[in-house]
């Protein structure tokens, strides 16, 4: 039986029946069992498992939605994601990404039309690195000009991912471990392998739509599907299950407040088997205005319903856009967490065409 910490609450495991037990720390660092319960250990991660996700869903396109891929000005544009989620707790979830998406085929299409390729790496660590994901992403997306100007257009893409997961027992406690005096740190349990390994491929599609009536202004609508194959996990112990579709409805745009204000504001929609999200809000922007040295600098807020409020701060100078969120926890949760959801940093890299026409894109 071995004991994981996933969440604000510690899990003990055993070979053939899984054990919740979930201890909450109070004010005072006292913990008491709040449930137990008893369930098949591969099947609880079958159910419970969601896909990794960020608060700051807007910063990271391929994640969103594959048809993002290459909807922007400019040559290249490069993505960066970090968050630490539930800090107060030893390591419990810490996902990072990096991508690189771009434009091809610009003297053979359309000038009004947009090909883009892009190529993404997601790493989504916890319970303290016993349990590991690694995904590698291959995305495409063609977006068709509805008018001369390139102002409103509708695109599709498709991502192609291969995934590898990885539990590390070494990194894992067990039941005999587990006395009136705490940990002992020595187990009888032991594996056929040091590690338990499931690979799969996996396949994603999505729909954008975007339009403007002028440069100062956008909007956008997009659903994705991710998963569509529903491929199999399959670990050494012969455990076998199937991953859930992730479907997602999502919206933004931003308008023109005065010469140097802008407000951004986007939402979604996110559904994977039993669990559901909804995030909504917005930024102001405050912009110089120089269009040699130019700065703008964001403001705002972000909720995610019945979970958490997300305060938001950025900064963009040159090529380069930063984001930071904290998620401050206002669910059932916030007693373990002390109200500390998580930080999350952004950071956006766009190489930007000389003679870019300036076609407004989705930004938030």
């Amino acid at each position: 039986m071995l004991f994981l910490h996933l969440l604000p609450f510690e899990i003990l495991y055993d070979k053939d029946a899984f054990i919740y037990i979930f201890l909450i720390p109070d004010k005072r660092c006292m913990r008491k069992i709040v449930v137990i319960a008893c369930l098949y250990f591969f099947n609880v991660l079958s159910v419970k498992a969601q896909d990794p996700h960020f608060s700051q869903f807007f910063a990271s396109p391929l994640t969103l939605n594959p048809a993002f891929t290459g909807k922007f000005n400019g040559n290249f544009r490069i993505a960066g994601n970090y968050r630490d989620q539930w800090p107060t707790i030893n390591r419990a979830y810490q996902t990072s990404t990096a991508a690189i998406d771009f434009p091809i085929l610009r003297n053979k299409i359309a000038s009004n039309d947009i090909w883009g390729v892009g190529l993404m790496g997601y790493s989504d660590k916890s319970a303290a690195g016993a349990v590991s994901f690694n995904y590698i992403s291959l995305s495409t997306a063609f977006h068709k000009g509805l008018d001369e100007e390139g102002y409103s257009q509708i695109g599709a893409g498709f991502q192609a991912t291969y995934s590898n997961m990885i539990i590390d027992p070494s990194n894992l406690k067990f039941e005999d471990q587990l006395t009136p005096f705490g940990f002992t740190g020595v187990t009888s349990e032991t594996f056929a392998n040091s590690t338990l390994k499931s690979s799969y491929f996996d396949m994603n599609a999505g729909l954008l739509y975007t339009t403007s009536t002028t440069d100062r202004n956008n909007l956008y609508v997009g659903v994705s599907v991710y998963h569509i194959n529903r491929p199999k996990q399959n670990f050494n112990s012969g455990a076998e299950f199937l991953i859930n579709p992730r479907s997602t409805i999502h919206a933004g745009g931003y308008f023109g407040l005065g010469q140097n204000t802008t407000l951004h504001l986007s939402a979604l929609y996110t559904s994977q088997a039993k669990a559901h999200e909804t995030v909504a809000g917005g930024a102001f922007e405050f912009s110089t205005g120089d269009p040699y040295n130019p700065l703008s600098l964001y403001a705002g807020s972000w909720i995610r319903l019945n979970d958490a409020i997300i305060p938001y701060v950025g900064i963009e100078f040159n090529s380069f856009r930063l984001g930071i969120t904290y998620d401050i926890n206002t669910s059932v949760l916030k007693t373990a967490s002390e109200s500390r959801g998580g930080l999350e940093i952004s950071l956006i890299y766009l190489n930007k065409k000389p003679d870019s026409k300036g076609v407004p894109c989705p930004k938030f």
